[in-house]
Parts: structure tokens; sequence; C-alpha cells
């Protein structure tokens, strides 16, 4: 049997709801197909938390940001639940990079201040800086887990076609359309779609194509943690540590705070390359003990003992930057390299018009070559 549709994303992880919920919201009739079971933890997607960080300098990044805060808020106005938690940003170490970001932002009329370190650490007893500190007041974190059901209770309510554990195994362009074959409950059946939206993380190269014109993408498993704050009266602010070159390679840090778990903190792309099917979801000894040894030594308020660490896949373009193009009838959203989450609903958008207009384009670093 075969089953025509106009667009099926493959891929319902938190780009992939974001595309489908937009476009169902536009009136198209949208199928999605995702390959693990709703709640998974095999992909990027799941947790609690992410950071809403808008530490960028780059005008693409602010842009997409900026539509991405207007999504959110009508996402959370829709579904009644408020997605965001905007509890505040610092960002401190490498002076070239603090100073960009503060120019970037302060452009735009952003709501940022700097402050010296030990300004910083009497707001923030918990932390040590280094450095002038950013601080960006309307940034936080998304509620990362709350958002995957809004997402998905969103686009429902519009009439969109979810799918869990159906897994797409070809995608060839036919003269009728994009035919798709589809593994669910032990049989086989083939969709075709007018366009198909790929955004299946660590599996996108897997599943496209072999003559599609796509980067080469880099699956790493990456391992940040959950720490316990010594006082629970302390105040978190979500934060950066930028390296400074001169300063030693400790290379970028993030965090932010998450109810109930602890204080979130983990090294950016560092982990090894790993097949996503073939994970040991346990953290690499020597950057566990790097990890708490960074900790002990810049968080003077978190139990550098107490690390409950978590397992996450980033699937990241040699740039780090986005890939939003199309290309015949797919289009991809792929390659987030673990800074993709905040912009969740605004690559949504982008997405769709790239599957719905002709003429869309998405901002010239986000172009496949």
């Amino acid at each position: 049997m075969t089953e025509h549709v106009p667009v099926v994303v493959v891929g319902a992880g938190a780009m992939g709801l974001a595309t489908t919920w937009q476009l169902a919201r536009r009136g198209h009739h949208v199928v999605a197909l995702e390959r693990f079971a709703r709640g998974h933890t095999r992909g990027a997607s799941h947790g609690a938390t992410r950071n809403f960080n808008n530490a960028y300098g780059d005008a693409h990044y602010l842009d997409l940001l900026g539509l991405a805060r207007r999504e959110w808020d009508e996402l959370s106005r829709t579904t009644g639940e408020s997605l965001l938690r905007l509890h505040g940003l610092v960002s401190h170490g490498d002076p070239r990079r603090i100073d960009g970001v503060h120019g970037a932002l302060t452009a735009r009329g952003e709501r940022v201040e700097m402050l010296t370190a030990g300004e910083a650490t009497r707001r923030w007893s918990g932390m040590r800086f280094d450095g002038d500190v950013l601080f960006a007041r309307d940034a936080g974190v998304v509620r990362a887990a709350a958002a995957l059901q809004a997402l998905e209770q969103g686009a429902q309510s519009h009439g969109a076609d979810i799918r869990f554990e159906h897994t797409v195994t070809a995608i060839d362009e036919a003269p009728d359309g994009v035919r798709i074959t589809v593994e669910a409950g032990g049989e086989h059946h083939d969709l075709v779609a007018d366009t198909v939206v790929v955004t299946a993380g660590a599996w996108t190269a897997g599943i496209l194509p072999g003559s599609f014109p796509l980067p080469r993408l880099t699956v790493t498993e990456e391992s940040p943690a959950h720490f316990i704050p010594r006082s629970p009266e302390s105040a978190w602010p979500s934060f950066n540590h930028f390296a400074d070159p001169r300063s030693g390679p400790i290379g970028n840090v993030y965090g932010m705070p998450t109810p109930g778990e602890g204080v979130k903190v983990g090294f950016h792309m560092v982990g090894p390359v790993v097949d996503p099917d073939a994970r040991t979801f346990r953290p690499v000894p020597e950057q566990a003990a790097r990890l708490r040894g960074y900790v002990a030594e810049w968080f003077p308020g978190l139990d550098p003992d107490s690390a409950v660490p978590v397992s996450c896949t980033y699937t990241s373009t040699d740039t780090e930057d986005f890939v939003l193009d199309r290309r015949g009838r797919i289009v991809v959203g792929a390659g987030f390299s673990g800074h993709g989450f905040k912009f969740t609903p605004a690559v949504g958008s982008v997405l769709a018009d790239l599957a719905t207009d002709d003429s869309a384009r998405a901002a010239a670093p986000f172009h496949l070559a």
C-alpha cells in the first residue's frame, strides 16, 4: 500500500515537531515519522532544560533568536504553559568574545550590562569569574521536556499526524514525488510526499539519498552533569565560560539550573565520535574527572563530588553552523552542533517556509554548498 501525503517530516525530535507544528498551523496536511517511542533518550532533545542563551555576535543567529523568542511566546500562549524561564545569563572568559557579544546585543537594544568579576561574585556567590562579566537579563532556559509536549499538542490540535515507532529506511526522489519507505510493527509500507523535511539528527546522513550534497556531520556523545548546590538558597543564572586562548585550554563551558536536579555544567563539543546506535551512555572517565576539577575550581557553591552525568548527542558541522536548505523536493534541518535547541520554533518556521515556498531561503551561512 502506498500512501500519498503533501508533506512528510522525518524525525520528530524538537526540530521535527517544531516543523510539524509550523506546517499544521498554516493549514498544511503533514505526517511526522519518528523512529523511536515518545520521550526516548536516544537523540538530542530529551531532558528538562536547555539554555536560552543569547550570547551571539552574528546577525544571522540573533535574527533567528529574535524569531525564536516570538515563537516560544506564541506556543506558550496557545498551549497555556510558559516555556521560557528568564532568570538571566552570565558570560565571561575570552574578552574579545565578550566585547563582541556585548556590542551586538547593545546595538539591538537588548537588556545587558557589564559587571566586574567582583560585582558578579557578590550577585552569584556560588560562582567564580574570569575578567569582566556580561549579564543578559532576557535569557535563561527553555523548559525542554515541556516544549516537546507543547509542540506535539500544538501540531495535533491543527490536525498533524505524528507517528512514533515508525522507522524510515529509505528516501528516494521519484517522478511522482519523494518515496519514503517505512518500517512499523514489523511491516513495511511506502509513503509518497510532494515534499519531505528531514530532521533526523544523528541519523540524517544515513537516510538521505547518497547523492544529496550534505556537508560532513560529526556525531559525538557529550556528557555534561548535574551538580548539587551546597546551599539550596543560592541564586543561579545560566552561564557561559568562553575559553580565552591566552589562559590555557579549558574549552568552552556552559550550564544552567535545572529544578529538582541541580546545576548542569558541561564542556562544549569534547565528546568522542560515536555511532548513534552504539553509544555507551557513560562519560569518558578522563573527561568526567576534568569536569569535576573544573567545578571544584570555578563553582564554590557546588559539590564537585555530586555529579550525575547526562548523555546526549551533538551532530555538528565543521563550522558549527546549522544546515537549513532544500534540494529538489527534500528539505534538511541538520548540524545543530550542540547549540540549536533555543532556536527550535524558529528553525521549524524556516523549514516550513522552505517546504512550501519555492522562493524561501534561509540565511546564507545555513545554505548547502
